[in-house]
Formats: C-alpha cells, sequence, structure tokens
C-alpha cells in the first residue's frame, strides 16, 4: 500500500517569496512611469493568497490588493501613484507582500518593495551617468598607481643578482692577495697581483675609500716609471 507523502509542517513568517521588483521608481515627469507592476511567483505545489499592504495608502492605487496564486504559476499586481508632487520627491515609501496558504489565516512569508518618486528620469539619468564617469576615473587612477608602483617593489625586493655577488667576491679576493714585488708572503707567486690588476678589481667595486685608490695609484705610477 502506497503511503500519502505529507506536506511539510510551514512555518509562519519563514517561506521565501519571489517578487520582482524589489524597488519601484516613479518619475514625475513621465507619466509612464506612475503605473508600475510587481509580479509575484508562487513556485510551489500548493496555492498562496496574498495581501499588499502599504506605509502610506493615500498616496497609491492598487489594483487587485489581495487574492490568490495557483501552484507554480504568478499573478501581476498593478500599483499607480496618485499624489504626484515636489512635496513628496526623493521620500521613501514602503510596500509589504504578504503570503499565506489558502486553508489558513497566518502569514507564511512576507516581501517588503520599497517606493520612491523622482523629479525626472533625465536628471536621474545623467546623475547616475556622472557617478558612473566618475567611479571609472577613481578606478583608472587606483590602477595606474599600481602598475607604477609594481616595478619600483619588484626592483626594491628582487636584490642583487648572483653575477653581482659572484664579481664582488673575486675583486675582493684579487685586492686581499699579495702584489707583484711583496718577498715576504706565504701565497705562491702565480696568485700575486700587478697593481694594475688590482686598481681594475678596485674600480669594479667602486670602492669609497679614496685613500685606498690613492695608494694603488702610486703603486702603479711607480712601476710604469721603473
Amino acid at each position: 500500500m502506497q503511503q500519502q507523502k505529507r506536506q511539510p509542517e510551514l512555518v509562519e513568517g519563514n517561506l521565501p517569496v519571489f517578487v520582482f521588483p524589489t524597488e519601484l521608481i516613479f518619475y514625475a515627469d513621465d507619466q509612464s512611469t506612475h503605473k508600475q507592476v510587481l509580479t509575484l511567483y508562487n513556485p510551489y505545489e500548493f496555492a498562496l493568497k496574498f495581501k499588499v499592504l502599504c506605509t502610506t495608502p493615500n498616496k497609491y492605487a492598487v489594483v487587485d490588493a489581495s487574492g490568490a496564486v495557483k501552484p507554480q504559476c504568478c499573478v501581476d499586481i498593478v500599483i499607480r501613484h496618485r499624489d504626484v508632487r515636489a512635496s513628496h520627491y526623493g521620500v521613501i515609501d514602503k510596500f509589504r507582500l504578504q503570503v499565506s496558504e489558502q486553508s489558513q489565516r497566518k502569514a507564511l512569508g512576507r516581501k517588503e518593495i520599497i517606493a520612491t518618486l523622482l523629479p525626472s528620469a533625465k536628471e536621474q539619468q545623467q546623475k547616475e551617468e556622472e557617478e558612473k564617469r566618475i567611479k571609472e576615473h577613481l578606478t583608472e587612477s587606483v590602477f595606474f598607481e599600481q602598475t607604477l608602483c609594481q616595478p619600483e617593489n619588484r626592483t626594491a625586493s628582487s636584490g642583487p643578482s648572483l653575477l653581482t655577488v659572484f664579481l664582488g667576491v673575486v675583486c675582493i679576493a684579487a685586492l686581499m692577495l699579495p702584489t707583484l714585488g711583496e718577498v715576504e708572503s706565504l701565497v705562491p707567486l702565480y696568485l700575486h697581483l700587478s697593481v694594475n690588476q688590482k686598481l681594475v678589481a678596485a674600480y669594479v667595486l667602486d670602492l669609497k675609500n679614496s685613500h685606498t685608490k690613492h695608494i694603488l695609484l702610486s703603486h702603479y705610477l711607480a712601476e710604469i716609471r721603473s
């Protein structure tokens, strides 16, 4: 015997409500926007009852403010702004869409939709475009700053190359070896370097000590004269 599938128990206020759009914008200079449509979707396997509430019902006319939606169907709810005036510009009103199961009174779910009246569609569009341009400009500025900074960071963090380190060690070793002509030295004669060779090593290292360069240069000149 097949067991009858039981419907899960529905908790009050926890049922997701699917409605589009979630924001209504009316423009005073565009009468076509004074009428807006909310679409309520019912993806469930049971019918839903709905009711539309508003914080300022005197400003709006809601066609079919209550009704029912069949399972896996949708319904359109027409909302008209009937009090368009300058004192209402920028004021945010709210609609609340409540749904419940047809056999019950408790609200299973609810969704809030905000509504705003703006003076001009063109002004709003220009404002949005200006904000977009500013945002793009700031984004590009940050991008270029990062691009310029990156090579410097890489150069600073890369450190000296292996070739530079090796060359430095060789030059230091060359300066420490005895000079040709030194008798009292334990280093083999073939490792004795001329003053000229040591000068080359010193200039490669770019020694800051000018005194050391002067001594080596004096030895080199004396060697040439002899």
